[in-house]
C-alpha cells in the first residue's frame, strides 16, 4: 500500500512570487498580459508554514509532500538566496518534530524566469537544474525523509508541449514533447547520481478527489494528493484539506480526511 501525503505546492501556497519586486517564474509574463491571475500573496504560508503543519499532524496525516520554489532559492542566475534555504529546512524540521513524513519535491509546475519558457528543451538548462537539486540538498541535509526531482514530468510535458494549458503554451508540439521528455529523465538521472540517490523516491501525484484517491491506493512508493492547502494563481489545486477561516486551520471536508489517513 502506498503513503500517502498531502502536498504543499510551494507557488501556489507561499505568497510573495511573480509580483513587484519578488521573485519571477515561468508564469510571470503570461501573469504581466492578463492572461490569468498570479497567486498573490496566496495562503501566506512562507510565515505560515508551522500552523499547517500543526494542523495535519493534529489530523493523523502521515506527512506531507513540500516543494521547494526553485525561482525563491534562485532568483537570479547564479544569485543564491540562503535566508529561503534556512526558511525551508526550519519548515521541514518543524514537521519532522512534529512525526511527519516530509518529501521534498525540488520541481513542481513553476521554475525560475530566467530559464526561459521553454527551459526543458534547453540543454544548458541541465547543469543548473543539477546544481539546484545539489544545493538544496546540502541545505536541507538528513531532515527531509525523502526527495523526488519532478514532481509531475508528465503533466511538465504534455501541458507545456502538446495542451498548451502550462508554459511554453504550446499545442501539439510532439517533437518538443519527446525532447523534453529525454531531458527531464536525464536531469532524474543525473541527480539520482548524486547524493540523495539513495533517498529518491517513486511517487505518484492524484487530486484531492475520492475517486481518483480510490483508484490510485494500489502500488508501491507514495501518493502525493494535492492538496493539503488549495492556494491561488495558475498551479492552485481543485480541492485543498484544510482552509483558514480567519482564526484558524480547518477542515473543508471531514469525509475527505479519512481518504488520506
Amino acid at each position: 500500500m502506498a503513503t500517502t501525503l498531502l502536498c504543499l505546492d510551494g507557488y501556489a501556497v507561499e505568497g510573495g512570487l511573480d509580483g513587484r519586486g519578488r521573485p519571477a517564474t515561468c508564469y510571470a509574463p503570461t501573469i504581466a498580459l492578463g492572461r490569468h491571475e498570479g497567486p498573490g500573496e496566496a495562503a501566506g504560508l512562507w510565515t505560515r508554514y508551522e500552523e499547517v503543519l500543526d494542523a495535519a499532524a493534529g489530523l493523523g496525516l502521515a506527512g506531507v509532500a513540500l516543494s521547494v520554489e526553485w525561482a525563491r532559492v534562485e532568483p537570479s542566475p547564479g544569485e543564491v538566496d540562503g535566508a529561503a534555504l534556512v526558511r525551508y529546512r526550519a519548515a521541514v524540521e518543524h514537521a519532522r518534530s512534529l512525526g511527519l513524513l516530509v518529501t521534498v519535491r525540488l520541481v513542481t509546475s513553476a521554475w525560475p524566469s530566467w530559464l526561459g519558457p521553454e527551459a526543458w528543451v534547453l540543454p544548458w538548462v541541465v547543469p543548473h537544474a543539477v546544481a539546484h537539486a545539489a544545493r538544496v540538498a546540502d541545505a536541507l541535509g538528513d531532515a527531509p525523509t525523502g526527495w523526488v526531482v519532478f514532481a509531475d514530468p508528465a503533466g511538465l510535458v504534455a501541458g507545456g508541449y502538446l495542451e498548451g494549458t502550462r508554459p511554453p503554451w504550446r499545442r501539439r508540439a510532439r517533437a518538443e514533447a519527446a525532447l523534453a521528455r529525454r531531458q527531464l529523465a536525464g536531469i532524474a538521472g543525473a541527480v539520482a547520481a548524486t547524493g540523495i540517490g539513495p533517498r529518491l523516491v517513486e511517487a505518484r501525484t492524484v487530486e484531492l478527489d475520492p475517486v481518483a484517491l480510490a483508484r490510485a491506493r494500489g502500488g508501491r512508493g507514495e501518493l502525493h494528493v494535492r492538496s493539503l492547502v488549495r492556494g491561488a494563481g495558475p498551479s492552485a489545486s481543485a480541492r485543498g484539506l484544510l482552509a483558514h477561516d480567519g482564526r484558524a486551520w480547518r477542515v473543508e471536508d471531514e469525509g475527505l480526511v479519512a481518504l488520506v489517513r
